[in-house]
């Protein structure tokens, strides 16, 4: 779990370089521009072009037949669920997942569904033999196991695909259905080195964010079969989640697909630079994977090694645990300024 309160900036004067998340990037001047110039109309009339145009090219890319664009994360999740699932019937999901850990029970709260929270590995897969425990019998005792929710990536690790699938088929077997937190989902493509229907195959809903690893100032996509979809659809206007003219923001999405994707290998590249810097400065206990880097500081140097970060005008997550998050907005001269940021430290 993420303690947010730790991201929230502490005041250093002038910024060089934020790495508290890849939520915090800016659109750049051409996304504004692809915004500015959206050709937009009413979304809850199905008539603006941009966000369908946005909806069948993610449709599309991931082999699903349908899409939906969402104003978040949480809400693509949420919706996922309620169109799987009624009251009173479950979902396995990873204890230490976002479903689970980071979106207030909202599934629970408003759908009355059951979150089932299971172990995972150190790589933050649910094992096979995990599933099948966690399928309720069929007994009056017991919700209902209705579906699967897996995440990739999970803590910045991509976990690979032989091993996503091992799980649903479990799932499948029990006949479940199965959903995926992708909120980091074209970071785990990049990773794995796979196509985004490869990593989407086994799964019937994906939701896919666009302001995290693509950059975008909002949205979430949620992608699968036409019928699920459809339900979701109904789902977003009880949340209060029907967007009118989306289109400006379905734009900065496009832009993103064709200029921000074929990137993200530089985010992961630098985060795997400033791993190795601070394993070599012995600052504490380091873990990097794709574009997240996880320092743990011995105790007694904590809360001075974060103030004089702070005070270089670098911002990252203060905890026990600081997680650094590379992104579009973090380029190699504000790479170098968190790195001189820790060698000039003590």
């Amino acid at each position: 779990m993420i303690a947010y309160e730790s991201l929230k900036s502490q005041g250093a004067a002038e910024v060089l370089c934020d790495l508290r998340s890849d939520t915090v990037t800016k659109p750049c001047a051409g996304m504004r521009q692809a915004m500015a110039g959206a050709e937009v109309g009413d979304d809850v009339y199905d008539e603006d072009p941009t966000v369908n145009l946005l909806q069948s090219r993610l449709a599309e890319m991931t082999g699903k037949e349908a899409a939906l664009f969402l104003t978040s994360g949480t809400q693509s999740n949420l919706t996922a669920l309620l169109a799987h699932c009624g009251r009173g019937e479950a979902v396995i999901v990873g204890a230490p997942y976002h479903v689970f850990v980071d979106e207030a029970h909202g599934a629970s709260v408003l759908g009355g569904i059951a979150l089932q929270p299971v172990p995972v590995t150190s790589g933050g897969d649910i094992l096979p033999e995990t599933v099948r425990d966690w399928v309720m019998p069929d007994d009056c005792h017991c919700p209902v196991s209705r579906l699967l929710s897996l995440e990739n990536t999970v803590g910045g690790q991509a976990i690979p695909l032989d091993r996503i699938a091992a799980g649903v088929e479990v799932a499948r077997d029990h006949d479940l259905s199965a959903h995926l937190d992708g909120a980091r989902f074209f970071n785990a493509i990049t990773a794995l080195g796979c196509s985004a229907t490869d990593l989407a195959g086994p799964f019937d809903t994906v939701s896919l964010c666009l302001s995290k690893g693509l950059g975008t100032p909002a949205g979430s996509v949620l992608v699968g079969p036409r019928d699920v979809i459809a339900r979701a659809y109904r789902a977003r206007k009880m949340l209060g989640g029907a967007m009118r003219q989306s289109g400006v923001l379905a734009a900065a999405a496009l832009y993103s697909l064709d200029h921000v994707l074929p990137r993200l290998a530089e985010d992961h590249a630098r985060a795997e630079a400033l791993a190795g810097v601070l394993r070599e400065l012995g600052l504490g206990e380091v873990h990097q994977a794709t574009n997240m880097v996880f320092l743990t500081p011995a105790p007694d140097i904590r809360d001075a090694l974060y103030a004089h970060v702070r005070g270089q005008g670098i911002l990252i997550g203060e905890g026990r645990q600081s997680r650094m998050v590379l992104h579009r907005d973090v380029d190699d001269t504000a790479l170098a300024a968190a790195v001189s940021a820790f060698e000039t430290f003590g």
